[in-house]
């Protein structure tokens, strides 16, 4: 299992393991006018949540409900979550139980995005191949620790799309 399907599944899919990748397809990004940094935050932490939302409606034996998880990313991001549910679909995985956001803290706003810190709870998660044998490491945390990147994207609802999920070590304690 590659690293970025390990974040996204077992972080917030279920396993959802931060996923990067090449950019599909290009996608406008113009930038969003948000009045204030504690909009854009808002904006952010709305589209982390409704991805979680996402992931934890996937059915890794219907791809059509991967469609909700990509429609709140973008670039690298978009193209490593299109890679790793694809595989697991492939690999007849199946995956259990719901990620929670535990916190959501902004670490930075900036021109081209804004940075979250995450942890994410996936003590409930469970992700199982096709012999209903756990994939999911034993040294997994019940807590992911995250840093996730919001950039501005005209196609979300939001106004910002995930560009990218990632393992941090700095930032709040989970």
């Amino acid at each position: 299992m590659q690293r970025p399907v390990r974040i996204l599944v077992v972080a917030a899919l279920a396993a959802l393991l931060a996923g990067c990748a090449a950019d599909p397809a290009a996608e406008p990004t113009p930038t969003p006018s948000f009045s204030s940094e504690a909009e854009a935050f808002a904006a952010a932490e709305a589209t982390y949540r409704a991805y979680v939302d996402a992931l934890n409606q996937v059915d890794l034996a219907d791809p059509e409900t991967f469609e909700a998880v990509y429609a709140w990313t973008t670039g690298d991001a978009n193209a490593g979550i299109r890679e790793t549910l694809s595989q697991m679909h492939a690999d007849s995985w199946t995956v259990t139980g719901h990620s929670v956001p535990a916190l959501i803290q902004r670490l930075q706003v900036a021109s081209e995005g804004v940075e979250l810190a995450v942890c994410l709870d996936v003590s409930a998660v469970q992700v199982l191949d096709r012999n209903q044998t756990s994939v999911v490491s034993g040294t997994r945390g019940d807590v992911q620790t995250m840093m996730v990147l919001a950039v501005p994207n005209t196609r979300s609802p939001t106004g910002v799309a995930i560009a990218a999920i990632t393992g941090r070590s700095a930032g709040p304690k989970c």
